[in-house]
């Protein structure tokens, strides 16, 4: 069993005197503690979960290469309700023909749609504006 009591922790923060206060507080706490000021380094630092890794992360919020949504989604923090299969198939839809300049046959070659398929789906989708648009 892992004592996560005793797991060192890994401070990142572009701020050095930042990252050095925080970490100052952790070791006050007799913990042994690195700081990294750039996210990618910091990445290559956590482990798999050994004995030795990376027990406990603290990131600066500030960080300039954060992706703060992206960090949200892998938290499950307000993760958004997966979107409805519809609405990627409508977007993609729309995109092929946008990319297509309305070419119908071709937006069909390329989703891997056959034509009759790939026009009641325009329809169904109300998209005959967006293909007529694209032209």
């Amino acid at each position: 069993m892992i004592d996560i009591e005793h797991r060192p922790v890994l401070v990142v923060s572009s701020d050095s005197a930042r990252a050095e206060r925080v970490a100052e507080a952790f070791r006050n706490g007799g913990r042994v503690v690195t700081t990294e000021e750039r996210g990618s380094a910091a990445a290559a630092m956590i482990g798999e979960g050994g004995e030795g890794s990376t027990g406990f992360l603290v990131i600066d919020l500030a960080l300039p290469e954060l992706d703060r949504q992206r960090l949200r989604e892998a938290l499950g923090e307000n993760a958004p309700p997966p979107e409805p299969l519809e609405a990627v198939e409508r977007r993609q839809i729309a995109a092929m023909l946008q990319h297509t300049g309305g070419n119908r046959r071709r937006a069909a070659q390329l989703l891997g749609l056959a034509r009759s398929t790939l026009l009641a789906k325009i329809r169904r989708y109300e998209l005959e504006a967006a293909a007529d648009a694209a032209v």
